[in-house]
């Protein structure tokens, strides 16, 4: 047998000749970003059911809504207080079918022939990672200027008082948007090895990450809702980029799982909420990655 076949069936990355890490990463880049636009639930679940979801919990709650920011957010409109909420339901959405690309590739024997292929390991899967990046900033920039959209309709205000941060905070929102979708990628992800089949990716992706999103402060101040779900807000990684992504919307703290007075206004938010998105990343991350490492290793055997 040929070293490059032993070096094969021993599960180790090969490098396509005359290609660089950048190109390859490239090409997987493509290839999932291809494959996710061809896919109507994605496209769906990722650009199309945020815009309903937005115009719909707008004309629905807003009025009922409206009253119960009162002393808890006054003077904001519920859309400017509901936008943070369906950016994070719709980063959930994208995040959560992160698996099922997976999935279908080990059904059809695609992930078997990409890993015997001589086309580096890191950049195949740092690609699909990108695609799936690249939805969540496109579906964010989407629902931004949606929810400015429909303030600037309803009450006229400008730029300024829909976004009080700026380009800056925009920035930000699409940066934390990023890093909290990177917690339910590797949530989808592991799920997807776990079962090896789209239809358990679907529904325990589902069965967990929509009710998350309504035991937090994504559509209502926690001082207004049950005493227990705010206590089940605290360990919940939705309340945490809901209340970043706020923050930077409104320019202020809006914390309430965790007190910290440390730094200051809008940080008092960012700093925490960032810290406990960044440990979800890294523990869940790591089972996705060990995971995937078993997993690469059996099919390539």
């Amino acid at each position: 047998m040929s070293d490059h076949a032993d070096s094969t069936v021993a599960g180790e990355p090969q490098e396509t000749a005359g290609n660089s890490i950048g190109t390859e990463i490239g090409i997987s880049f493509k290839r999932w970003l291809v494959k996710n636009l061809r896919n109507p639930y994605v496209v769906f679940t990722s650009l199309v059911q945020p815009v309903i979801f937005f115009i719909l919990f707008v004309e629905v709650f807003g009025a009922v809504a409206g009253g119960a920011l009162d002393g808890v957010a006054a003077d904001i409109s519920y859309v400017t207080y509901l936008a943070p909420a369906i950016i994070v339901m719709s980063t959930v959405s994208s995040a959560a079918t992160s698996g099922i690309g997976l999935v279908d590739d080990m059904e059809s024997g695609m992930f078997a022939k990409t890993l015997v292929s001589p086309m580096n390991r890191s950049a195949m899967f740092l690609g699909k990672a990108l695609s799936e990046v690249a939805r969540i900033v496109v579906q964010t920039v989407i629902i931004l200027l949606l929810g400015y959209l429909l303030v600037a309709l309803k009450t006229g205000a400008s730029v300024d008082q829909y976004l009080t941060t700026g380009v800056l905070g925009g920035a930000g929102i699409v940066l934390i948007a990023v890093l909290f979708g990177g917690v339910f990628m590797a949530y989808s992800n592991i799920v997807a090895l776990v079962s090896r089949d789209q239809e358990a990716t679907i529904l325990f992706a589902n069965l967990l990450t929509f009710p998350l999103v309504f035991v937090s402060s994504a559509f209502l101040p926690l001082e207004v809702l049950p005493g227990w779900i705010e206590t089940v807000a605290v360990i919940n990684p939705i309340t945490y980029g809901v209340d970043a992504i706020r923050a930077l919307m409104l320019g202020q703290d809006v914390m309430t799982v965790v007190d910290v007075t440390a730094f200051g206004g809008v940080w008092n938010t960012l700093v925490p909420a960032v810290v406990v998105l960044v440990g979800f990343n890294l523990v869940l991350g790591t089972v996705a990655v060990r995971l995937l490492r078993r997993s690469t290793g059996a099919e390539v055997q």
